[in-house]
């Protein structure tokens, strides 16, 4: 069943929690790098949203203040209702800060140790692929519509040459990009 707060049973809560405690661990960079897993899980595998509503879901929670994982509980919400919320922000929430507040303490008394240092050095290509891996899921619906593809093409190629090449805040990005929208051009 499609639909905003579609008919969930017991089973599919937990196995939606599951799913988020999982991703929780692989989230480095943050809970928005896994966004193409909660995608393939959530729209792809069970067809409880559909992509509109998987982008929609997400820009209204990177639009509104606060933490960037607001996103998870708008997903679980769209996906089924309130428990939907707390399953989804429950299981991102849990491990990864359980695990943060260890790890923080265990690397903080060994940073300067050379496997530490391997390791956070070792993060960042991890953490740029899971990034790319989301872009391409939230720009993939614009791609593929012919109305949208080159608006799309172009401000993804000047978000990649603004963010190299300058220090400007990427709040211009996403000011460009919701003009772009909001004129149909993107």
């Amino acid at each position: 069943m499609t639909g905003v707060h579609a008919a969930l049973t017991a089973n599919d809560f937990v196995g939606l929690f599951a799913h988020f405690l999982v991703l929780s661990l692989l989230a480095v960079g943050g809970a928005i790098t896994t966004t193409a897993d909660m995608h393939r899980y959530i729209v792809a595998d069970h067809h409880w949203i559909d992509d509109t509503q998987f982008t929609t879901s997400i820009a209204i929670a990177q639009a509104a203040p606060g933490p960037n994982v607001l996103f998870v509980a708008v997903l679980g919400w769209n996906v089924g209702g309130p428990l939907g919320a707390l399953a989804t922000m429950s299981g991102i929430l849990l491990p990864s800060t359980a695990l943060s507040l260890l790890a923080t303490r265990w690397g903080t008394a060994r940073r300067e140790t050379r496997g530490v240092r391997a390791f956070t050095t070792g993060l960042a290509p991890l953490t740029v692929g899971l990034l790319m891996a989301t872009g391409w899921v939230l720009a993939e619906p614009y791609m593929i519509d012919p109305a949208h593809r080159l608006g799309a093409l172009a401000l993804i190629a000047i978000s990649v040459v603004v963010m190299v090449r300058t220090r400007w805040s990427p709040m211009w990005l996403v000011g460009l990009g919701a003009a772009a929208g909001a004129l149909g051009w993107a």
